[in-house]
Parts: structure tokens; sequence; C-alpha cells
């Protein structure tokens, strides 16, 4: 059985991606969390050699970075990527395109699944990376018919905008009427209520992830357990 390497759930976006892919298309495998902190090497305690997580673990063979876990279960498990070739194009370049840019949505709005804040301001380059987003959004829903962005089933390209989900709901962000219902969507499946209730009740907190949030808003709701811990 897999076992997937992952980071706080209330903080990491990257370890949502992988984990919500396996858990909607009902692909068994271990969990193992690691808080992060200050004393936390993933290259011993998730064997990563990026010294990053997530970090999926099959066998002997060791697969870091969410693109190449994605390809990586795909080879094994049909329907990981859609079957239509020119679907199967399009979720791929949206999936890159997500995980290498947008870089002021994740500075301004870094995932916090249990705050709500109120942002100071809402700079053009947010408004930009917003509105790429909804470019994404109704594109895939319009040319592939919905419910998910590249047909009628949950596939990675889903998966890795599964965190876009939560930012909008920390930070209430404003989407258009098909990209807001898309969001309500993601934030309804099973897995993505799992990820959340089991965000708000870890007892840690990562001190330079707390900093952040201060930045660029208030924050009006801490819906998280109370800490008992701190790295």
């Amino acid at each position: 059985m897999y076992t997937l390497h992952i980071g706080n759930k209330n903080y990491s976006s990257w370890s949502l991606r992988p984990w919500i892919l396996m858990v909607e298309r009902g692909i068994a495998f271990r969990e193992q969390l690691h808080a992060f902190g200050p004393s936390f090497d993933a290259r011993n305690a998730a064997k990563s050699p990026a010294g990053k997580v997530p970090c999926l673990h099959d066998g002997d063979t060791v697969v870091w970075d969410t693109i190449s876990i994605a390809e990586y279960l795909a080879e094994r498990h049909p329907g990981a990527w859609p079957k239509d070739d020119r679907a199967r194009a399009w979720a791929r370049s949206a999936s890159a395109e997500m995980h290498s840019g947008f870089g002021t949505l994740r500075e301004i709005c870094a995932m916090n699944c249990g705050i709500r804040v109120k942002l100071h301001s809402q700079p053009e380059a947010l408004r930009k990376d917003l509105a790429r987003i909804a470019d994404i959004f109704e594109e895939g829903l319009q040319r592939f018919g919905g419910p998910f962005l590249a047909g009628r089933e949950f596939t990675a390209v889903d998966g890795f905008f599964c965190p876009v989900a939560f930012r909008v709901q920390s930070y209430g962000l404003e989407l258009p009427k098909a990209s807001g219902a898309y969001v309500k969507r993601l934030l309804g499946l099973g897995g993505m209520k799992r990820w959340y209730e089991e965000a708000l009740v870890e007892p840690y907190r990562d001190l330079p992830h707390e900093a952040d949030m201060g930045r660029y808003g208030t924050i009006t709701q801490d819906l998280r357990k109370p800490a008992t811990a701190s790295a």
C-alpha cells in the first residue's frame, strides 16, 4: 500500500493536492502527517530527496513533487487524468500553470483553513491571479460540460485547484458565478470536508505561517481548536 507523507492540514496546500486526488479516486493509502517546525527534516522523516512534503512511497519507490505524484498515480489508476485526450491535455496544462504560477495569491492568501480574514486591500496582481483562475474554471466547465473542470469526474486537475477553494473560503475572495459555484462544489466533497475537519482540530501552530496571517489582512475568526503546542 502507498504511504503519503504530508504536512499540517491547516497549512499545507501542496499536501492537499495528492491527498484529495487519492481520497476522491478511491486509491488506498496510509497517511503520515508531519507537523511543520524547525525540527522537521523531511529528508529523514519522509525520506524525501527534496526535503519537502508531500512525498509518496510505494515500496522502495519514492515519488516527490505533486506533478510527479499525480503522473505516477495515473500510470497505475485509470481516471486520475481525464480519459479524453483533449481534456487530458487541457487538464495537464491547467495543473502545470497552477503548480508554477499564481505567486501573488500564494503570498497574500497563504492557506490556513481554520481562519477567516478581511484583506487590507486587493492589489492589481492579486486581482489578475483571481481573474486568470476564473478563466481557467469557466473554460474547463464550458468545454467539458462539468461538473468538474475536465468533465463528469473528479480528476487531478480538480485536486490541483482544491487549495484555491480553501483560500476563497478563508479570505472571502469573490469569483464570478460559475467559478464560485465550482468552488462550493469542491468544498462540499467528502474528502474536502474531512480534510477541513481534521485541519481545525490540529493542536499545533507553525509560527512562520502564523506570522504571515497579519501582514495582509485582519483575522476576523479563528475556528481552530486552541493550540497545545507551537513549532
